[in-house]
């Protein structure tokens, strides 16, 4: 096969209509020829109308084949179409909790419902309906968000791979997403859990939780290594992810703002040098059975700590003990840091420091329920500069703040 000279121009797709005796035209287009065998290759597709119809659907194609739009149809399924995507593209750049979440929605939403079909049929109305079906039996919109996002991401690489023109979740409609109600400890109930918990062989972990507002996978994959006495400080480098499995492994934290270093109280560091002497005392009573792996908090035998067992077995029956309700999460120990500091006036993007979160913004925004109680207290600060006590505006004071004027005055 001979090589198109330099400056060349490619010829153009070339179509035929090919009338059948049964009053249908079979539209049939040229598109060249294979470049590892060098057979001819062609697109063809039977009309079921008019020549007229033939003759629109075949000047369409070729407008396609012009622009570059057009995908050459595939027999790959959706499914089969997935696990490459899966593969290739998905399990190489997420972390592997993320994969495990990826393929259990697909396996459970995407592929009873459309999983059959085939790749290039898949329209927009496909992916509206297995959304609605969705809702239709009670998930809530997180769920179908989420799916959306995985779909929707694997479409995208699709038409990156030239088996899809259009991404057909491109433009569903989405429920509208719900906002999680937060729950946040009070000062006082913090305090009454903080003090049922001392007796917990956990109780420090519950502390840590509290006064640094790390996520459970943070405080939970902490090593002894990411503590400093001297100085006070503990930095979070990796997190402890479960797998469905029953394995196990570290990983890296959630966003680059999550790997960061935090100051803790006097009174943590000492609860902390307690803790790790009698972790000293368990690893040589339990001899070559101690897993060392440098952890802050693990169980007897030196093993990862799994949050389910932590849920289940000591923090419940510690908000029992406190009288506290039961619907509080393990999570809701991250909300109560930054709330409690919030209330207590610290500038927000301290507190966004303190989370990991990726932007000031995002604190403010999670915590906003937080921001009227503080526009109070702002109102009450502009009282107390502005006004006296019979509501009228205070005598011009020469400590007063100054407004220079500007040189145009």
């Amino acid at each position: 096969m001979e090589e198109p000279s330099k400056g060349k121009k490619k010829p153009r797709a070339v179509g035929q209509i090919i009338p059948k005796d049964d009053g249908k035209h079979l539209v049939r287009i040229f598109l060249g020829r294979d470049p590892q065998t060098g057979k001819r290759e062609y697109f063809s597709k039977l009309i079921n109308g008019k020549q007229k119809d033939a003759q629109i659907y075949l000047r369409k194609k070729l407008r396609e084949i012009d622009l570059g739009t057009f995908v050459k149809p595939s027999v790959t399924t959706v499914s089969e179409y997935l696990d490459e995507w899966l593969k290739v593209a998905a399990q190489p750049r997420i972390a592997p909790n993320t994969f495990e979440q990826y393929t259990d929605i697909l396996n459970r939403y995407v592929r009873p419902a459309i999983g059959s079909l085939k790749l290039s049929s898949v329209r927009t109305m496909n992916v509206q309906a297995l959304y609605s079906s969705m809702q239709q039996r009670g998930l809530s919109a997180r769920v179908v968000r989420y799916t959306h996002a995985v779909l929707n991401s694997a479409f995208k690489q699709a038409v990156k791979w030239s088996m899809l023109a259009l991404n057909p979740a491109e433009l569903v409609d989405l429920p509208k997403a719900e906002r999680k109600e937060m729950q946040a400890l009070t000062p006082e109930q913090a305090a009454k859990f903080l003090a049922a918990a001392a007796t917990d062989r956990y109780g420090v972990l519950f502390n840590v939780a509290i006064v640094t507002g790390m996520r459970p996978s943070e405080y939970l994959g902490l090593q002894w290594k990411d503590t400093n006495f001297e100085t006070g400080m503990v930095t979070v480098q990796r997190t402890l992810t479960w797998k469905r499995d029953g394995s196990w492994y570290f990983g890296e934290p959630k966003t680059s703002r999550s790997r960061r270093s935090i100051p803790l109280p006097a009174s943590l560091v000492l609860l902390l040098k307690e803790h790790k002497r009698r972790q000293a005392e368990e690893r040589l009573k339990a001899g070559p059975k101690y897993q060392n792996l440098d952890l802050v908090f693990a169980s007897q035998e030196g093993k990862p700590l799994m949050q389910h067992n932590l849920i289940m077995r000591h923090f419940k029956p510690i908000l029992k003990q406190a009288e506290l309700p039961e619907s509080i999460r393990l999570y809701d120990l991250r909300h109560t840091c930054a709330t409690l500091l919030l209330v207590a006036e610290e500038n927000p993007k301290v507190v966004s420091e303190r989370l990991g979160h990726s932007s000031v913004v995002m604190t403010l925004d999670t915590y906003s329920h937080v921001l009227p109680s503080m526009q109070k207290a702002a109102s009450e600060k502009l009282e107390n500069l502005l006004y006296n006590n019979s509501g009228t505006p205070l005598a011009h004071q020469p400590s007063s703040i100054q407004l220079s004027k500007s040189v145009n005055d």
